[in-house]
């Protein structure tokens, strides 16, 4: 039994396209039900109980127990001191909490639209999430109505997260929907996000999500259960049952994107998603859908991803790993110092030069003479406006052009480190 994993308050759950639509496209309603009946159970607080979770991708998979069951009471009070990373925070009577990233808007879009596979344009793709994210929802509505949880929708982009007053509303999104007793859904709003801004599959965003909400657990379902030490397919391989850190699996060999061709992601952004997670000191399960009763129970399926790391601040968290720069800065080597060494802000004296187009506020990589990226930060200029500012104190620019200039070209508190 794994008991961080059988005690946590609040669980992130992500579930892929293929555990939830047929491989043409669709929603497959009975595969959507049973694993609503596994979460709606272990949110109650009967999670305890064994089942076979969601049906695997065969036909011979056995559908979890159904319908039947009853909500437990529900409420506005705030949790007990007891319990992991989660005291103190409002809940919902005491019940687990659950926050559902659902890939599958895509997929679910694609038969209405007459598409026989995921098209590879962004157009199509939007125009499929636009049609499918309404049919995602309504099925999970309907579903969860069944056991009396009402279901909250939140649609993110990179710009929701990343940028503070974006990231700061989501939060607080988040915690309220939870607070009231709600069942947040999750997924990438598709439908209006570009290459630029697009988290590229939903294990990612699992593994923010779970640092943004303060996680006890992330619980990744797929349709392999677990971690394997070869191809699943192949004989004599096995299961790795537990990650300490990523030297544990620096010998494995693993796989891309699924067979279903629904998905857009496969066994390598599910592992980076669970390093994420993991560094940012949150545990994680990897399994596969049929097994998500199991795996929120504590008992041993899947893979364990140990916490490697502790907590930081959520934002950075995000900077790090969802934003896409817009462009990049070129430090001297004397700013390399201050930013790497020393944990400075960046200043315009210390910049040599500016490559892209990105307004105030947009993410940017900072490089050194070498064109190595050293850290990633929210910029305060416009790229048009750097180049006259480059190599001048703050003072000189605030005599010259006005206070506004007397301000650091990326804040400290706006800046994260990247680590080869």
């Amino acid at each position: 039994m794994r008991a961080d994993v059988a005690g946590a308050h609040r669980v992130v759950v992500k579930v892929g396209s293929s555990s939830l639509t047929t491989a043409t496209g669709g929603l497959d309603a009975d595969r959507v039900d049973a694993l609503v009946d596994v979460l709606a159970k272990s949110r109650s607080g009967t999670h305890g109980q064994s089942g076979s979770g969601v049906r695997g991708q065969s036909g011979g998979g056995v559908r979890g127990q159904s319908g039947s069951g009853v909500r437990g009471q529900s409420g506005d009070g705030v949790r007990g001191q007891s319990g992991s990373g989660s005291q103190g925070r409002p809940g919902n009577g005491g019940e687990r909490e659950i926050v559902l990233v659902s890939s599958g808007a895509i997929a679910a879009g694609l038969a209405p639209l007459g598409l026989r596979r995921r098209p590879k344009d962004l157009a199509r793709q939007q125009a499929a999430a636009s049609v499918g994210q309404g049919l995602l929802v309504a099925r999970y509505t309907a579903s969860f109505a069944r056991y009396g949880v009402r279901v909250g929708q939140v649609l993110l982009t990179t710009d929701d997260t990343s940028r503070r007053a974006h990231h700061r509303n989501a939060s607080r999104t988040l915690d309220k929907l939870l607070a009231m007793g709600a069942l947040p859904v999750v997924n990438e709003n598709d439908t209006v996000a570009t290459d630029e801004i697009r988290f590229g599959d939903n294990d990612r965003l699992a593994a923010l999500v779970a640092h943004l909400v303060r996680a006890d657990l992330l619980v990744l379902l797929s349709d392999v259960d677990g971690l394997y030490d070869g191809d699943p397919a192949a004989p004599g391989t096995a299961r790795i049952a537990e990650v300490g850190g990523p030297a544990d699996i620096a010998h494995v060999r693993i796989g891309s994107a699924g067979k279903a061709g629904v998905g857009t992601g496969g066994m390598v952004t599910k592992v980076e998603a669970a390093r994420i997670a993991a560094a940012a000191g949150i545990p994680v399960v990897l399994t596969s859908a049929s097994q998500a009763a199991d795996a929120l129970a504590g008992r041993d399926t899947g893979t364990y991803f140990r916490p490697t790391g502790r907590r930081s601040a959520d934002r950075l968290l995000w900077l790090q790993h969802a934003s896409a720069p817009r462009g990049a800065l070129t430090l001297d080597d004397g700013a390399v110092r201050a930013v790497v060494e020393g944990r400075k802000s960046l200043l315009p004296a210390g910049i040599a030069a500016v490559e892209g187009e990105f307004i105030a506020g947009d993410p940017v990589e900072l490089r050194d003479s070498a064109g190595r990226a050293v850290a990633r930060g929210l910029v305060n200029f416009d790229a048009k406006e750097l180049p006259r500012l480059f190599g001048r104190s703050t003072r000189e620019l605030a005599r010259e052009l006005g206070p506004a200039y007397e301000r650091e070209v990326v804040h400290r508190d706006d800046l994260v480190l990247l680590h080869s």
